[in-house]
Formats: C-alpha cells, structure tokens, sequence
C-alpha cells in the first residue's frame, strides 16, 4: 500500500495508515512519507505520500537488533489488561483520505479510516496475525483450494440490517467489475476462480463465489496459497452495504453504512471524527469518540499543550524526545515498519530504458548517509525492496547488490545509451505534497545523483490523491514513494509491485525469469523454499534495477499516560478499538 509521507516522516503511529502505503496500495499501501516534515514544511505535512500512510507501532514488539544505531529502544511499560472504564475522547492528527470505499483504497492514509468504519471475512492484531473478523471459522475442502467460511449471524451493518454471504459476494464483486475499475481490487481478490473473467466482462459474476445459505460462503481459489487469508484482511475485501449503495449511488460514502467498530459522524477538510458504533458485533470499542484534527499548529506542539493524545515523532524533534533526561522520553514509543522507501523508474522511457543507467543510480546512493544523517538516525537503510524482517537469508544478497559504488557508478553511467554529450534527457523527480518545499530526503537523493554522476534533475509536486491517480497511469518517468505491507508476506511487495502482469507494477518492468519465480512462490507450501523462491526474486529484480531502495521506516510516536491499551505495529490494523481514555 502506497504510503502517504514521503521519505520519512516518523510516523504518526496513530495511525493515520496514512502503509501500510501499504499500498494498502492496491496490494501494499503506498504512503506518503517522502520526507520529514519540520515546523517550516508544515504546509505539506497534512499530505503524506506512501502507498500506504502513518501506522501505530507496538511498544516493544521489535527488538534492539532492528533499531538504527545510536537509537536506545525506548518504550512504555505497558499495564495489564483494560480499565474497567470505556467511554472519551482521542484527539489524533489526520490527513484528508482520498477515499473511503474500501474498492478504491491503494494508500495508507485512506485505509487507516476504512478499517475501523468497515470488516472483513478476517482482520489482523497488532502482532499482525490472523483472527476471525465476520467470519467464526473456516475450514478447507477441495485440497485446500476451497475455504468455507461460517459467517457470524450476529453480524450486522451499522443500520442494523444483517450481513449474509451475500453481500459479502455482492462486495468482492463489484469491487473487481469493470464498472467501478478499482486500480487494487484484483491485487488482493485475485485468486479467486472467476475473478479475470469477470473483471474483464468475460462473466456475469465471480464463479468461486458461493453462497451455501445465508451465513455460510464457499470460496474457491485457483491453486492453494499459504497467503490467501492475509490477503482477506484488507481493506478490497472489506463487506459494504448494497442497499445503502444501489439507494443512493456514489453519495454512499459519505455516510458509509459500514460494520466496523466505528460509524464517521463527521467529515470536513478540517476535522474528521469516528464514534463507536453500538451495534458493533465484537467486542465493542473502548473509546466513545475519535477526532482527527486535519488542520491547525505543529502536532507536537499541540501534545505537548495536551491538544492531541498521541502524535508521530518528525526528525527535528527526535533528539530531543530520545533524550533520557526529557520526559518525553517515557511517553515515546518505536517500532520498525514492513516499509520501504524507494525511487522508481519507468523502464520503458529514456533514459531509463538503459539498464545501465538504472544501476548507476542504484550505486550512487549512500543510504546509510541518508538514515543516519539526513534522517536523523529515525529509519533503517535499505537492506532491498524486502524490510529487513521479511527476510530469512542471513547473507542478504540483495543488500551487497545494491552497495554503495559512487566509482562504478560512474562506470556504469559512461557505458550508457546516454553517456554522450546532449545525448541525456531532461529528468524530472515527481513527489507527493503541495508545499513547494524541498524534502530533506529528496534534496540528499539529488545531490548525490549530481555530485557522484553529474546528473542534474528537477522536482515536481503532485497532491496526493492526484499522485496515486498518476501512478496507475504510469504517468511518471522518475518518480520516490513509499510502501508498507497489507500483510507480512514477501509476496504483498515484490509479486504485487514486479509480476509484469500486475496492475500495481507502475514502472512497465518485465522479466520472465522474476515471473517464473513469482508463480512459483505463489504455490509454494514449503515456507523456506518459498521464502527462498523470493529472495532469488527480489535479487534478480535489484540486478535489474527498476526501483532504488532507499530506506525502511521506524516509527517513533508519543502517546499519553492517559491512553490505555495502545498497541502500535509494523503494518496496519483496527488498532483504535483497544485503546481507551483513564484520566
């Protein structure tokens, strides 16, 4: 999922998955998290750009060994079960999503509203497992091709009408139709029988799906695959109201009739606020109300005055909220994301239809620089595509791949299409954000590319919603973003990002070897041999350059000894149901 703030904003670990980025996009969740926003860029730090956006983080959930250097591991003790108490209010920066249909989610930003107002056959906790959701209980038939699921009869939309398999058919369905032509849908629900006909207007519907009786649905899929279920947690397969859409057409989302542990009470490009819905049919949420606020003063600030109840961290402040002696300190919590922030190139257009110009960028970059100076020690260098807890290989290939070679570099640009003189076109670098400022990242990205090959480029700004419609235009040539996982599966970043039949691969790449492997991950049910099969992926794909990896995220968020039961992770969840408000 396409994450919303470009190169790193220490995420707002309230989640505005503003990454899970993803991207989820469609797949992962791009973010918008291009940059460290600071008090002089704080026009642009209302607009993330990951295909995915700012994800909670779990205190303590990741160990020392994931930890930038320098950076002592700082987390809050966390007290035994809930307060008997539920009711308040959470006060939460936001950022204005792109949407909230479910269909249409491809960035973190929108996903972390549409999966607290919205469910799912299954969900996700914090430590990013699978749990039953509108489904009790599933069992395989078929050789583990069919899943059928018992759905809860209790189970109902916020209006109170009840949730059938039906409308969970109704759902995956018009979410893959080529009428509503969702740029993720088919990511996700993809492997379903039936899915490539019916998008393609080849079939009348889904012909996997099957409603055994009003709260039992069959779903076969074409071949069993160990991550289908993880696939069902986002938000492209979240359940939403026929009745409430075929009544009044597009205008539905502004009142979404949804089923998750919150109702949207208010929407406005200033605040945007979740109550909690009392006819929920899980455990209900803890908190009476959510408020985002969209618009006002610096957000640490506005912590630190007790405006906000929990904030993400931004580079300029991390010295200061690290510091033992601050206390701050014992507010702050710091998680490693499933996150990476990258440049892509559209391997289809000069000059980087030349391969050798794609290395030569991949090798002029020194990403340790960027993680430790440039952004303040608050992310982790790329080590590949793949974040470092996604990885099983202790030789880590792809990482010697992508070392940092200003000298071959060079070599690498000289031996070029495009080493001639006047023979170099124009490049330009798109972002997202609309504040006309410079990212920190960004500018560190475009001295080296000059000062190590004299290439010389210029940056666009593209507001985010545009962005992410650009990208699935594969209008960019040269363009840096960020994505974090839907799910932790190597399969959610290098298939849905670099399968050549991907709608989500926005850079035209192709190679049959990366597909041959691909495909076979997809089957495999030996989780070290699939594991593998990905990693010889991820490497041939780094030998070819399509993307420079630039760094994988750590969040640092601040949250007040007032919040109970604030589970922050390294992908994106329903987290907002657990926490509550003891003053």
């Amino acid at each position: 999922m396409k994450n919303r703030w470009p190169l790193v904003l220490v995420i707002l670990a309230v989640g505005l998955l503003c990454a899970c980025s993803l991207a989820c996009g469609a797949s992962a969740l791009l973010w918008a998290r291009e940059y460290w926003p600071t008090a002089e860029t704080l026009g642009d730090a209302a607009s993330p750009g990951f295909e995915g956006g700012a994800l909670p983080a779990t205190p303590g959930a990741t160990g020392d060994d994931n930890a930038p250097e320098g950076i002592k591991r700082i987390t809050p003790e966390l007290e035994d079960g809930y307060p008997d108490e539920s009711g308040g209010l959470l006060r939460l920066a936001g950022d204005l999503p792109p949407t909230l249909d479910p269909a249409l989610v491809q960035d973190s930003t929108s996903a972390e509203y549409v999966v607290h107002l919205f469910s799912g056959l299954v969900t996700l906790n914090s430590a990013l497992e699978i749990l039953p959701d509108l489904a009790t209980e599933w069992e395989l038939e078929n050789e583990g091709r069919t899943y059928v699921f018992a759905l809860n009869p209790e189970a109902t939309f916020a209006d109170g009408s009840p949730i059938t398999a039906e409308d969970v058919i109704y759902s995956w369905e018009r979410a893959c139709s080529p009428e509503l032509a969702s740029p993720v849908a088919t990511g996700y629900l993809g492997d379903i029988t039936g899915v490539e006909d019916y998008a393609s207007g080849a079939a009348p519907g889904i012909s996997g799906l099957e409603a055994r009786d009003p709260h039992t649905l069959a779903v076969t899929i074409d071949a069993p695959k160990s991550y289908f279920l993880a696939k069902l947690t986002s938000p492209a397969a979240m359940v939403v109201d026929r009745a409430q859409i075929q009544a009044v057409g597009d205008r539905w989302v502004l009142t979404p009739n949804g089923s998750g542990p919150f109702t949207l009470e208010t929407f406005s490009e200033e605040l945007i606020v979740l109550e909690r819905n009392p006819r929920y049919y899980g455990e209900p949420a803890r908190v009476e109300r959510v408020e985002f606020e969209l618009s006002g003063g610096l957000p640490i600030t506005m912590y630190e005055n007790d405006q906000l109840d929990i904030v993400g961290v931004w580079a300029d402040e991390l010295d200061r909220v690290r510091d033992p002696y601050n206390p701050l300190s014992g507010e702050l919590y710091i998680t490693s994301e499933l996150s990476t922030e990258y440049l892509a190139m559209n391997v289809t257009r000069p000059p980087f239809d030349d391969p050798a110009v794609r290395l030569a960028i991949l090798k002029a970059i020194d990403r340790e620089k960027l993680a430790r100076l440039v952004l303040n020690s608050g992310a982790l260098p790329a080590r590949g595509i793949l974040p470092p807890d996604l990885v099983d290989d202790s030789s880590d290939r792809a990482r010697d791949a992508m070392a940092y070679d200003p000298e071959e570099a060079r070599r690498l640009l000289a031996s070029s299409r495009y080493a001639a003189s006047g023979a170099m076109p124009e490049i330009v670098l798109s972002i997202s954000g609309t504040s006309g400022y410079m990212p920190p990242t960004t500018e560190a990205v475009l001295a080296m590319l000059e000062e190590n090959l004299g290439l010389v480029a210029t940056v666009e700004q593209v507001e985010w919603s545009s962005f992410l419609d650009d990208l699935n235009l594969r209008r960019y040539t040269f363009y840096s973003s960020g994505w974090i996982a839907d799910y932790p599966d190597p399969q959610n970043f290098l298939d849905l990002l670099f399968h050549s039949r991907s709608s989500q691969n926005h850079v035209g790449y192709a190679n049959a070897q990366v597909d041959a492997l691909l495909e076979e991950a997809r089957v495999e049910q030996d989780h070290e041999r699939r594991m593998a099969l990905y990693q010889e992926a991820e490497l041939l794909i780094l030998q070819d350059a399509p993307w420079v990896p630039l760094t994988h995220g750590v969040s640092y968020t601040l949250a007040k000894p007032w919040v109970k039961g604030y589970e922050p992770a390294a992908g994106l969840y329903p987290w907002l149901k657990g926490v509550s408000i003891v003053e």
